[in-house]
């Protein structure tokens, strides 16, 4: 195990991270909220550790092996969110606890948007910047940001992008060099989110909404700076914006890259992956819409329908965003819902969940273990795009599939043992692990409510989710340790 490296790239980037907090001051400063001081502190703070974990072992330059990876990602997850919850802690009004400050912390790095405040909208405006931030730089991965920006690591980028990246397919790269691969990404990430900046502008929100809104569309995270998420503006043209916008996030960002370097968009209409989400969002947005409408949750089609396909693109795609508490629509929806959620986005976006990709491979499975009852000996290849799939990558999704369920199913039991109900317990976790945020029960309006033990055991959850489960769950195998 190369301590040392770990060691390095860890310091690195809790003193890079003191940067991060000059937006925020400079947004305190702006709108004199006098929280600029914490900022600053905050700032101060992330250098001096920083600098302090990186400067004994700097020289260090032992290339990564793939288990250096697992570890690395894992533990600068972990510190990023451990610091990224002082400026959360140093609040006065309100006053957190340390856990309550890391679960926001670790809610906005995993783009999961499970608030732990009831009241958002008395929160100063630089606070509530720092929590869409939060979720925007997570939503690329903190890592990917590392390997675009940081090459002084000099560490080995693809065991960190392959350990940190979503999706079963983790080594394809846009440009022969990984580096340039996430640089890339990065670029394509900041043009949407500009672009989704310009339009909340233009559709009615003022441009401080308009960058915290966008920040969370694009990382499909769902932090708001008001309590009623878009029901505060009531406006169907926000809410049409907020759900191209949030499509746009939840489908491969390969796929953008390629329309962009080719001006066309054929890529997207050749992507099967990309259809499949199409069909299930038009599918899934149709059951929505007739159940609200025929349980007078609604008294028109139409608000049944702007409010049904509101919330299913929104769940699909991680993000969270609300229009009305789903969690009052009884109890066919809300269930549809969680069980989006477990769907997700797909491989390579910033949506959590399954995802997509991973569907795909187990339905053609399932239809081919059916074939093989009625051909025995006849060879059926399972394809995607046309492209057979390899047994590894099978075999990868198979194991994602029941470490995604069993993990599920502890957490869910874990929570109940807390003392919590079983709804408040099952949709929390489906909320957490999908990284979508709102759950049902006690978790519907926000988790301020929930015992600390419930909390830690989320943080965990939502950090299984993000990092996609075989990350961090590597790191207790013991054979991982020996050399």
């Amino acid at each position: 195990m190369r301590l040392g490296n770990i060691q390095r790239v860890i310091g690195a980037l809790i003193a890079f991270s003191s940067l991060t907090m000059l937006p925020p001051i400079l947004v305190s400063l702006y709108y004199g909220d006098g929280t600029y001081i914490l900022f600053l502190d905050s700032a101060a703070i992330f250098l001096a550790v920083g600098l302090l974990i990186y400067l004994p072992v700097r020289n260090e330059t032992r290339d990564l092996r793939l288990r250096d990876g697992f570890l690395i990602v894992t533990c600068s997850w972990l510190s990023m969110v451990l610091v990224g919850a002082l400026p959360f802690a140093m609040l006065t009004s309100p006053s957190l606890s340390y856990v309550d400050a890391f679960f926001e912390s670790m809610s906005g790095f995993t783009t999961t948007g499970a608030t732990i405040f009831a009241n958002i909208d008395i929160l100063p405006r630089a606070v509530l910047y720092y929590r869409m931030q939060t979720q925007w730089l997570g939503g690329m991965g903190i890592i990917v940001l590392a390997v675009a920006i940081l090459p002084m690591l000099r560490v080995g980028g693809m065991q960190l992008f392959r350990a940190e990246t979503p999706g079963p397919m983790k080594d394809a790269k846009l440009t022969p060099r990984i580096a340039e691969t996430a640089k890339t990404l990065w670029l394509v990430y900041v043009g949407i989110t500009a672009l989704c900046i310009i339009a909340y502008d233009m559709g009615g929100m003022n441009l401080f909404d308009a960058v915290g809104h966008a920040f969370s569309t694009v990382a499909t995270g769902g932090f708001s700076t008001h309590n009623e998420s878009f029901a505060y503006w009531n406006n169907p043209l926000l809410e049409t914006i907020s759900m191209f916008f949030m499509f746009v996030a939840g489908i491969n960002f390969t796929l953008h890259y390629v329309a962009w370097r080719k001006a066309s968009t054929q890529a997207y209409f050749k992507d099967q992956e990309l259809r499949v989400y199409t069909y299930l969002l038009v599918i899934f947005i149709s059951l929505a819409t007739i159940a609200l409408y025929i349980t007078n949750t609604f008294d028109s089609i139409w608000a049944s329908f702007r409010h049904g396909a509101f919330h299913v693109v929104s769940v699909m795609s991680t993000t969270g965003f609300t229009t009305d508490p789903f969690y009052n629509w009884g109890s066919f929806v809300p269930l549809l819902l969680i069980f989006i959620a477990f769907v997700g986005g797909c491989g390579g976006s910033t949506a959590g969940g399954m995802k997509i990709i991973r569907i795909i491979f187990l339905h053609h499975q399932a239809l081919r273990e059916i074939r093989l009852l009625i051909h025995p000996n006849a060879i059926i290849p399972i394809k995607y795009d046309k492209r057979t799939a390899s047994p590894q990558v099978m075999s990868a999704v198979w194991g994602f599939f029941f470490l995604f369920i069993a993990s599920f199913a502890v957490m869910t039991m874990l929570l109940t043992a807390t003392g919590l109900d079983m709804v408040t317990s099952y949709s929390a976790v489906v909320a957490c692990i999908s990284n979508m945020g709102p759950g049902l029960g006690e978790a519907g309006p926000h988790y301020a409510t929930l015992n600390d033990p419930a909390k830690i055991i989320l943080c965990f959850t939502m950090l299984l989710g993000r990092l996609e489960i075989y990350t961090v769950l590597v790191l207790f195998v013991p054979t991982f340790w020996y050399d």
